[in-house]
């Protein structure tokens, strides 16, 4: 049970910061001799450890032999007590303490202990009104390190890959004590205590040792269990005391409080080893692959209780979120950044807690049970990740000891110019260690399926966003930040090598070569790339007036001039529905009708285009105004009008054909699954294409030879599946009766989807679900077919 939070008459302050004795850590023995070599050290080690500055309060506090000392403000008398059984509070009756002496004002008592006597604790006396209050009290002081030389070793040459569970503070029972093991990097402090609900946040009763040059500080806290909130109290080498949350806390307090929260080991029994079994053994560049990307606290919402509203719990999330995403066909949802952030504001791109689910809705566990949810109902898990860059903010990670010790000193490198916020320095081992440790936890403790990589191109060049002189040249004088390439590859190298089938996915905006191949060939080692050019090219030219699109046919396919570069995936996120940009919806010209097919028009091009897809959460419902993370999603416009409601249903049917027909999934990374038909149409803005099945390309326009009868497709046999796929895109309001298109195939051809169908709110035109390609060579292809091609609308076809 904790000791008193309270004192029946005030605490005097802490000490005010003074001279320290630096970092250089414990003496050879942290137990320390019998007694003191002379009485000036004897006194020196006093008055260290009575003003909070001791680096090794171990070698004056606990057993020392035949003599035992604590230290406990204001108490009345302290007697120490041998043997382990335990008490509830208060003095036993017939106690048989031994009293300690008060050998210094500021609370630090001495005396003998028997050295034969194993266990012991204390027995506190406080004043109360009308008596005393007596605590017992475990010595945290006879405590050996809970953590081992190999763990500091390694941690000292940046490969712990499981680094949270022997930094940060984990519950436990140590040396017959039940308490939490406290452990921090901070070098460069003077002095490092743990404070927290157990005791009064009273820095002087817990100082922290430093275990030599690991630069390391430990505590174990006997009686301090899950759900204590705690920080750390440090004196910086700057000599400013400053209250820092854990770097390695696995759970914080609610926002906008700051404090970390010791948490009990994981408790969820996870229900999808079926999942992860098959995630192994996956090809996730050969399978389909469509996200739909999450910003937890505005999906959804529900009543709060007292009038009002409040976002989904993670439990709540794990009832709706999968039923949702598996109703649209998406494979995978992508959670905007769930670790603990200070201010809702930045989405989660600020980080100060990366090993902490944010708990804003709900424990580690519960989120657990989000992801567990997910994975039972078939779907993968993405979870951005942000290494790039964190807050400025006290009580975090910024200049945590008094020194830039996670970030880089000199501002040409350690800030970053647009966000305000400071870079991590990943040339230093600890550093890269947190990040690397911190990819493989939400892997591995979270099974979640991927990490989504933010403003990795910020990562990459020093000079980005910077003026000439506003940044420092790399070691051959290039702008590449070579520390942050090594970071990237081996943390990408340690997610694959460790959890085969997960991957990492880079928002890379610039053309860096080799993003997604592996690092073994010299790329970066991430599994996909998302293709920024594509979305910047195609969002223009849906958002130019028909009337002018034909003056813009480069900008819908440039993006196949370099489809194959990378493993790419076609984003429409968050990013380009808000900040003035307007909603999918607002971008398309003409009237609402015209807006609609114009969005349908998009998702088809998007889903037959080389690469996977991406959406923010809402494009099912085509909002008129633009995401915003304070509110949810316009749940009601499926209710009200029913052409946005029939959005939904589209992309479920673009899902489900996209499985169905391996053609458009199997090879979306090499040229030999694409051929235009037509790309060069301006005239008409109709643009036209194949998807192949690789090993069946035909060559010159030859004919393609037999399907085979049977064709695995994402788990599944699919009888009699197409070896192609045709798609035909007409992108203007007027429709093209009798036009033409190339094919190499003779015979029926079926349509597969036609978005201008009336199921999904278009005007119904089309080819009766079928054309017929006759031996007349068109478009270099040794057949053609004459369509209708619908307005602003797009065609599927498969041979039959």
């Amino acid at each position: 049970m904790p000791e008193p939070t309270t004192a029946p008459v005030p605490a005097p302050p802490s000490p005010s910061p003074g001279e320290g004795t630096g970092s250089a850590g414990p003496p050879t023995s942290t137990r320390g001799p019998a007694g003191d070599p002379t009485s000036a050290d004897r006194r020196r080690g006093f008055e260290l450890v009575a003003g909070g500055r001791h680096s090794d309060p171990h070698a004056v506090l606990g057993r020392h032999g035949g003599v035992v000392r604590c230290l406990r403000p204001n108490a009345n008398a302290v007697r120490v007590v041998s043997g382990t059984a335990a008490r509830a509070g208060g003095a036993p009756a017939g106690s048989d303490g031994a009293g300690l002496r008060l050998v210094h004002p500021a609370g630090l008592w001495e005396g003998p202990l028997d050295e034969q006597v194993g266990a012991y604790h204390y027995e506190v006396d406080y004043p109360a009104p009308g008596g005393v209050w007596t605590a017992r009290v475990d010595d945290p002081y006879r405590a050996w390190p809970t953590l081992g030389d190999l763990d500091l070793h390694l941690f000292g040459e940046g490969r712990h890959r499981r680094l949270w569970e022997v930094l940060g503070a984990h519950p436990r029972e140590h040396q017959g004590m039940a308490g939490t093991a406290f452990a921090v990097w901070a070098p460069n402090a003077r002095a490092v205590r743990v404070v927290g609900d157990w005791n009064s946040w009273d820095g002087r009763l817990h100082p922290m040792r430093s275990l030599g040059q690991s630069g390391v500080w430990e505590l174990f806290v006997p009686g301090v269990g899950p759900g204590a909130r705690y920080k750390y109290e440090l004196v910086g080498a700057d000599n400013r005391l400053v209250l820092k949350a854990d770097p390695m806390a696995l759970s914080a307090e609610v926002p906008p409080a700051t404090a970390s929260v010791v948490t009990a080991a994981p408790a969820h029994e996870w229900n999808d080893r079926e999942w992860l079994d098959a995630r192994a053994g996956a090809d996730l560049i050969g399978s389909p692959l469509s996200i739909y990307e999450v910003h937890l606290g505005s999906w959804r919402w529900t009543d709060d209780g007292a009038g009002g509203r409040r976002p989904l719990t993670y439990r709540e999330l794990a009832d709706q979120l999968p039923q949702h995403v598996a109703s649209l066909g998406f494979t995978h949802v992508e959670l905007m950044p769930v670790a603990e952030h200070p201010f809702s504001g930045s989405w989660g791109y600020q980080v100060t807690g990366y090993y902490a689910p944010t708990s804003r809705y709900g424990t580690p566990d519960d989120f657990r049970a989000l992801v567990d949810a997910l994975h039972r109902r078939g779907i993968g898990v993405i979870v951005d990740w942000v290494p790039a860059h964190f807050p400025r903010d006290d009580f975090a990670l910024a200049r945590f000891d008094g020194t830039a010790l996670y970030e880089h000193e000199d501002p040409r490198r350690g800030s970053h110019p647009d966000w305000g916020t400071l870079v991590f320095n990943f040339g230093r081992n600890e550093v890269r260690n947190f990040l690397v440790a911190n990819a493989l936890y939400w892997v591995e403790q979270f099974h979640v399926d991927a990490l989504r990589v933010d403003a990795v191109a910020s990562m990459l060049y020093l000079d980005y966003s910077r003026k000439a002189g506003e940044w420092l040249p790399n070691e051959f004088g290039g702008r590449e930040n070579l520390e942050a390439v090594a970071f990237l590859r081996e943390a990408n190298a340690a997610v694959f090598g460790m959890h085969p089938g997960a991957t990492v996915i880079a928002e890379e905006s610039t053309a860096w070569p080799g993003v997604s191949r592996p690092v073994y060939l010299g790329g970066l080692g991430f599994g996909f790339k998302w293709n920024m050019g594509w979305m910047h090219d195609t969002l223009d030219y849906f958002s130019t007036d028909p009337v002018y699109r034909s003056y813009h046919q480069n900008e819908l396919t440039f993006g196949l001039v370099y489809a194959w570069s990378e493993n790419f995936v076609l984003p429409l996120s968050h990013d380009e529905v808000v900040h003035g940009k307007g909603s999918l919806l607002a971008k398309m010209p003409g009237d609402r009708w015209q807006q609609l097919a114009n969005l349908r028009a998009l998702y088809a091009w998007m889903w037959a285009h080389p690469g996977k897809q991406l959406l923010f959460m809402g494009a099912e419902l085509a909002p008129e105004h633009e995401w915003d993370h304070d509110r949810e999603l316009d749940w009601w416009i499926r209710d009200t009008w029913r052409d946005h409601e029939r959005l939904g249903g589209l992309l479920a049917e673009l899902n489900r054909v996209q499985r169905s027909q391996p053609a458009m999934f199997e090879d979306d990374v090499t040229p030999a699954g694409f051929r235009w038909i037509d790309a060069s149409d301006a005239a008409h803005s109709v643009a036209s294409f194949l998807r192949l099945r690789p090993e069946r390309a035909p060559a010159g326009g030859a004919e393609l030879e037999a399907v085979p009868p049977v064709w695995p497709a994402s788990g599944s046999d699919v009888a009699g599946v197409p070896p192609m796929v045709a798609c035909i895109v007409n992108l203007t309001p007027v429709p093209h009766e009798g036009y033409r298109i190339g094919l190499p195939l003779p015979g029926p051809w079926r349509e597969l989807l036609n978005t201008d169908a009336t199921e999904w709110g278009g005007s119904g035109m089309g080819n009766g679900g079928a054309v017929f390609a006759e031996p007349e060579p068109w478009h270099g292809q040794p057949f053609s077919a004459p369509l209708t091609l619908p307005p602003l609308a797009a065609l599927w076809l498969a041979p039959d």
